[in-house]
């Protein structure tokens, strides 16, 4: 494998990497306020289980609108003001919560402030059908592909190391305050509006194709078709989605039941469930560039094999953590023997997961096609999300954590198990 220098970057390669880097800095920032978002809708503001899967199904049941938004996107000009005002749009609603009360009486019972939270972070994951899609665009446009993943992992681990500091911060300041959200994002909103203003900066040049302009619903029938075709033409490719909507049914019903888990089954501290939260984003660190490599080298669908079966490995431990409950208290923090285990094998997901999630249906088309690829991708994402969440809390309430985690050991080696086929039935994919 040639070694990688940032010397051999091109002039649009290096303003590329460091606009980039700044975004995913600042977004680092957003994204550890967000990773303890769960639990404080469950403890400082007395939210239920079932609304729960409510606020993470919002993050990826606003991707249905693909269907709609990509010929929206796909036919915009202007795709730097397209991204500034979704961004304004979507992230100043989080200054309301400024507003929020901080006695726990306001919250008793079926609060409307439950529902007013739910709707600002509604309207906040409604810029992702948007956003990501062209993120992926305008990085594939601006990076040359031997040189995409390794720059992207590493703008990533950067985005990981300010999280997992943040997030540790963020849960020792709702420790000693439960009510610290109503002060924190409204921070967070004038962050998120100006790293979104600061990623529209990237050169953005791709030839503009005219067509013809067709009435609004015609142009979503195509959308659809287009986005269908690229499933039906591109049979990888439809593997790969396909080992996807198994790995998103276990993740989506798990997730939510992973939190709740750590709430009621191990009673964890504010400080406690940061560090569980993200003490992984610590290997996975260390992790990120050799993950880039990896994926610059192997096909994606081999590589989603290692990145599903960490997962399938992690919620094993969980598992165990019920059988075998043995911990110790360290500066604070509860720390669990098995959840060691679950921490090891949830960094190298956490290394692996988001270049296959956000850059890996790349790899199966043309650069100039990417935004569609990762349309049909997120679009994907959005369908399982209408239902893998709630049954997942179904399944919580009516068997229990370990069922749950059990059915989603499964589907993830249903998972790994098309991967496989795939890769060894169609032969190595030619890049």
């Amino acid at each position: 494998m040639k070694r990688f220098s940032f010397s051999q970057l091109n002039q649009a390669e290096k303003k590329t990497f460091t606009l980039h880097t700044i975004y995913s800095l600042i977004e680092g920032v957003v994204l550890g306020v967000l990773a303890l978002n769960e639990f404080v809708f469950l403890r400082s503001i007395n939210g239920s289980p079932y609304q729960l899967s409510f606020l993470f199904q919002f993050s990826m049941l606003v991707f249905v609108f693909l269907i709609f938004v990509n010929e929206f996107v796909r036919r915009t000009k202007q795709k730097r003001k397209m991204l500034r005002r979704v961004g304004l749009l979507t992230r100043l609603p989080l200054i309301a919560l400024a507003f929020f009360p901080r006695i726990p009486a306001a919250y008793d019972g079926d609060s409307i402030y439950h529902y007013v939270f739910l709707a600002i972070f509604l309207i906040y994951y409604l810029a992702a059908p948007v956003v990501n899609p062209t993120i992926n665009l305008f990085l594939k446009n601006a990076y040359r592909h031997e040189n995409f993943s390794r720059l992207y992992s590493i703008s990533t681990s950067l985005n990981k190391i300010v999280m997992l500091v943040v997030t540790f911060i963020y849960g020792i300041l709702l420790d000693k305050d439960y009510y610290a959200f109503t002060y924190v994002f409204p921070i967070v909103a004038v962050l998120g509006i100006s790293s979104i203003f600061i990623f529209s900066r990237i050169p953005y040049r791709l030839p503009e194709t005219m067509e013809p302009t067709a009435p609004l619903l015609q142009s979503v029938k195509n959308s659809f078709k287009r986005m269908f075709g690229i499933l039906w033409n591109n049979k990888p490719f439809l593997h790969f989605e396909a080992s996807f909507m198994f790995y998103g049914f276990a993740f989506m019903s798990t997730v939510s039941v992973i939190f709740i888990y750590f709430e009621e089954a191990l009673e964890l501290s504010y400080s406690s469930m940061a560090f569980y939260r993200n003490a992984y984003n610590v290997g996975a660190i260390i992790l990120l560039p050799v993950a880039g490599r990896l994926l610059g080298s192997i096909d994606p669908r081999k590589f989603s094999v290692i990145t599903f079966g960490s997962m399938f490995t992690y919620i094993g431990f969980l598992v165990l953590t019920d059988f075998f409950p043995g911990r110790f208290d360290y500066m604070g923090i509860t720390i669990f023997y098995m959840l060691i285990g679950y921490i090891i094998f949830h960094a190298v997901f956490a290394s692996t997961m988001p270049l296959l999630w956000n850059i890996g249906s790349a790899y199966y088309c043309a650069d100039e096609d990417a935004g569609d690829y990762q349309a049909v991708h997120l679009w994907l994402t959005g369908i399982r999300s209408v239902f893998a969440p709630a049954i997942g809390i179904v399944f919580y309430q009516q068997f229990g954590f370990i069922a749950t985690f059990v059915i989603g050991m499964v589907s993830l080696f249903i998972a790994m198990a098309i991967s496989a086929w795939s890769y060894f039935s169609e032969g190595k994919r030619q890049l």
